[in-house]
C-alpha cells in the first residue's frame, strides 16, 4: 500500500476498544484524503477538482433511526417521544461491540476537531470512520485545532462511523439496519447503515443542543451573518429547516457570513458551531447564488449525489436522478466575505424562514416578541423533497418546533425560554419570511422569486422596513409592510397574488387551524402574552 500520509498510529483508539486495524490515518488534510478516497474508489473528481460521491439509498437523514441511550444521568432531562427515542444500555453495548469488531482488519481515518467557534463553549470531538471521504467531510465541517491543540487533544465526544455496517433490528433493538445512537454518559456516538454524511454533523449538533442550555447558551438551527463593516450590533440570524433558504440568504455578498446552519447565542453574542457549509445544490444558479455555485468547482469540496459525466468531468447540477437533496460540503473560507472568527455580537435582527407550501403567508412580516416566540415554537414550514428518507416528490406541510425538532433533546420550552430572554434583553427586531409559494398553493402558484426575497431581507436588515407602514393580516395577525423598493406592491400581500380570492381565504383558514391544533401542546409552557399571540393567529 502506498504511503499517502501519517499511518499506522494506534494512540488513542484502544481507549474506544478499537484494535487490530490495518492502518489509522490521523488528521489528514484535504489533498491526502482526496487521494485516499480516489485510491479506494469512493468517488471521482469533477472539472475544477470537487470530489463527487454517491450515498446509495440514504440520500438524506434517517430520523426514525436515531436513538438516545436511556441512562440515569440524562433520563429526566430528555424530551422523550417520537423525536427522542430511547434505546437500552444492553442494545447500545451490542451495537458498540459490533462496530468495534467491524473495524478490525480495516483501514481507519481519524479527525480530531472542535465544534464551536467560541473557545469558552467549544466541544472537542473525535470522528473515526472507515471512509476517507467522510473524514474529509468532518475536516470540512468542523473547526480544525492548531498544532498546539492537537498535541494534547482529548476528545469530549467520539463518533464511531461505520456507514456500511448494518444493524440487526431483531437483536440490536433498532428499527432498521441504520442506527445513530448517542450515549451521553459514555460520550460516544455510533453511526452505521447510512452513507449520508449529514448524520455525522447532525449528531454533534444534537449533543450541543443538550449540553449548552445547561450553561445558559441557546443552541440554534440557524444561519448567521454580519454587516459589511463587521460591527457587532449588525448581526442577523436566520432560523429555518433544510430547503427554506438559510444558506442562500446568509451567503449574501453584501454581508459577511458567520455560518450557514448551526450556532449558539451566549451572553457574549452569536458563535458558529461549524467550520464549513453543507449546502443544497440542486438546480443551483451561478447568477442567483454565485458564492455557493463557485464552491462546486473547487478542490476540497465534496459533492453528494450530484450527476457527473466521468468522461468529461462536467457536473449537471440540474439532474435529480439520485435525489433532490444534492449537497456540497466545503470549508467556510470558500465563501467570500466570511467572518473568520465565526463569531458576531447580539443579533439586531432575528429572521424566521418558512417555505409555505399553501402559499398564504406574506413574503415578509414583522413580528412582535410574543409572535416570534409563537412562530419559534410552531416551526412551520414545508419539508422539501429529499431532505429526509421517505419523502415523496411534493413538499409536505410540517411543524418542527424550534425549526429543528429532530435535533432538540430537551423540551422545546427550554429553548423557547432562552430565545425569549435573549430577545427581551437585546430588543432585536423579528421577522417571518416566506420563501415558499405565492399566487396559489404548491402545484398552482410559483415559488417566491429569490430576488424579491433578497431585497426584502436586505431592507429588513438595514432598518428600512422597520420604518415602513404595515397592514395587519386578517387571519394570522402579521404586520405586512405596505411598500419596499424594487418589490411590486401586490407581492407584499399574498391574497393579491391569488386569482381566486375565496380560495385564498379558505386555504388561510385551514392553515390557521393547523397552527392552532399544533400549538395546544405548548400552551402549558408559555406566558399569557404568547398565548394571546397564538389566539390572534388562529382567528
Amino acid at each position: 500500500m502506498t504511503n499517502l500520509g501519517p499511518v499506522v498510529s494506534r494512540h488513542g483508539l484502544e481507549r474506544h476498544g478499537i484494535r487490530n486495524f490495518t492502518a489509522a490515518h490521523w488528521n489528514l488534510a484535504a489533498p491526502a484524503l482526496v487521494r485516499h478516497a480516489l485510491r479506494r474508489g469512493e468517488g471521482a473528481l469533477a472539472e475544477g477538482g470537487a470530489l463527487v460521491v454517491l450515498t446509495g439509498p440514504h440520500t438524506g437523514r434517517s430520523p426514525k433511526d436515531k436513538f438516545i441511550v436511556e441512562e440515569a444521568s440524562t433520563r429526566d432531562d430528555i424530551w422523550w417521544g417520537e423525536v427522542n427515542v430511547g434505546i437500552s444500555e444492553p442494545s447500545f453495548e451490542r451495537l458498540h461491540a459490533k462496530v468495534v469488531s467491524y473495524f478490525q482488519n480495516r483501514e481507519l481515518f481519524v479527525q480530531d476537531v472542535f465544534a464551536g467557534a467560541d473557545p469558552e463553549y467549544r466541544l472537542s470531538v473525535r470522528v473515526v470512520s472507515e471512509s476517507a471521504w467522510h473524514s474529509l467531510f468532518a475536516h470540512n465541517m468542523f473547526i480544525g485545532p492548531g498544532p498546539d491543540a492537537l498535541a494534547d487533544f482529548e476528545p469530549e465526544f467520539t463518533v464511531l462511523h461505520a456507514p456500511y455496517l448494518e444493524a440487526d433490528p431483531e437483536t440490536d433493538g433498532t428499527h432498521s439496519g441504520t442506527f445513530i445512537v448517542v450515549h451521553f454518559a459514555r460520550r460516544l456516538i455510533l453511526v452505521g447503515g447510512s452513507v449520508y454524511a449529514g448524520e455525522i454533523k447532525k449528531s454533534i449538533f444534537s449533543v450541543l443542543n443538550y449540553l449548552l442550555p445547561a450553561r445558559g447558551v441557546l443552541p440554534m438551527h440557524c444561519a448567521a451573518n454580519i454587516g459589511p463593516r463587521g460591527a457587532a450590533d449588525d448581526t442577523a440570524i436566520f432560523f429555518g429547516l433544510s430547503g427554506t433558504g438559510k444558506t442562500t440568504l446568509s451567503a449574501d455578498g453584501s454581508r459577511r457570513l458567520i455560518g450557514d446552519d448551526e450556532h449558539g447565542w451566549s451572553d457574549s453574542g452569536v458563535f458558529n458551531f461549524e467550520g464549513g457549509c453543507y449546502a443544497k445544490v440542486i438546480r443551483l444558479s451561478a447568477r442567483a447564488e454565485p458564492e455557493i455555485h463557485a464552491t462546486t468547482r473547487r478542490f476540497g469540496t465534496i459533492l453528494e449525489n450530484v450527476v457527473l459525466d466521468e468522461a468529461t468531468g462536467k457536473l449537471d447540477l440540474d439532474d435529480d436522478r439520485y435525489t433532490e437533496n444534492t449537497r456540497a460540503s466545503y470549508p467556510l473560507d470558500f465563501i467570500p466575505n466570511v467572518r473568520a472568527s465565526g463569531r458576531g455580537g447580539h443579533p439586531r435582527n432575528v429572521v424566521m424562514l418558512t417555505a409555505d407550501a399553501f402559499g398564504v403567508l406574506p413574503p415578509i412580516s414583522r413580528l412582535s416578541a410574543e409572535q416570534a416566540m409563537y412562530h419559534f415554537l410552531s416551526g412551520y414550514t414545508a419539508r422539501i423533497a429529499g431532505t429526509e428518507k421517505g419523502l415523496g416528490s411534493e413538499p409536505q406541510a410540517t411543524f418542527s418546533t424550534c425549526f429543528g425538532a429532530p435535533f432538540m433533546p430537551r423540551h422545546p420550552s427550554v429553548y423557547a425560554e432562552l430565545l425569549g430572554d435573549r430577545i427581551a434583553k437585546t430588543g432585536a427586531d423579528c421577522w417571518l419570511v416566506n420563501t415558499g409559494w405565492s399566487g396559489g398553493s404548491y402545484g398552482v402558484g410559483a415559488r417566491m422569486r429569490i430576488d424579491h426575497t433578497r431585497t426584502l431581507v436586505r431592507a429588513a436588515l438595514d432598518g428600512r422596513l422597520a420604518k415602513v407602514a404595515t397592514a395587519t393580516h386578517p387571519t394570522f395577525g402579521l404586520a405586512m409592510p405596505e411598500a419596499c423598493p424594487d418589490v411590486p406592491t401586490e407581492v407584499l400581500d399574498p391574497k393579491r397574488t391569488w386569482a381566486d380570492k375565496q380560495a385564498y381565504d379558505q386555504t388561510a383558514r385551514e392553515l390557521s387551524a393547523r397552527f392552532e391544533t399544533n400549538f395546544k401542546q405548548f400552551e402549558p409552557y408559555v406566558t399569557d402574552a404568547v398565548k394571546a399571540a397564538a389566539i390572534h393567529a388562529a382567528v
